[in-house]
């Protein structure tokens, strides 16, 4: 079990984009505009410290995990095709069945697609697409774990960022935007 975490602030193309990492890997990674709230969240849900990178000692353990991700994803967040498997990450926090979808979901390529369904039947339940939407919406690291790369069976966008809170359009824009930078276009679903 992970001591502490330790966050960073990267430019997400216009928007913050926050990144946190234990020891182990890279626990978050979302576009938010308020770290306190990311700061917040993660400290609730893996209920350790969480210091900034400016704060952590050179020799801190989950430091050098998170400044050796910083390549990967700064290259990902201005869409350059990067092969982010090699960046570890930590779900320890995540119940099984969400580690075994967002497992699958990291091997889906740049460029490429499945469906909830696909996904379903990869972790050995064909009837659980909804619930694959489900361990999606509550994916904790954006773009390391490419849950846009996930659409509707029908081969429209789906959904994108989880649900509540989330303004609908701007997620599904933003999903539409990650695909479009890796040559992959898919509509939306009409009405």
């Amino acid at each position: 079990m992970p001591d502490h975490a330790v966050t960073a602030a990267l430019d997400g193309d216009g928007a913050p984009f926050l990144v946190a990492a234990t020891d182990l890997g890279i626990v978050a990674a979302a576009w938010e505009s308020d770290q306190g709230a990311f700061t917040s969240e993660l400290r609730s849900r893996l209920r350790v410290p969480v210091v900034t990178l400016a704060e952590a000692g050179l020799d801190d353990p989950a430091a050098t995990v998170l400044r050796a991700a910083i390549p990967t994803i700064e290259r990902l967040l201005r869409g350059l095709r990067t092969d982010g498997s090699d960046v570890s990450i930590d779900l320890g926090d995540r119940p099984a069945f969400d580690r075994r979808v967002l497992g699958e979901v990291r091997g889906v390529g740049w460029g490429r697609t499945a469906s909830y369904g696909d996904i379903a039947r990869r972790v050995g339940a064909p009837r659980a697409a909804r619930a694959v939407g489900g361990a999606l919406g509550r994916n904790p690291i954006s773009l390391l774990i490419p849950c846009h790369r996930i659409i509707a069976g029908d081969g429209t966008l789906g959904g994108y960022g989880g649900t509540g809170w989330v303004d609908r359009d701007r997620q599904l824009s933003r999903k539409e935007a990650l695909l479009l930078r890796e040559g992959v276009t898919v509509p939306r679903r009409q009405g």
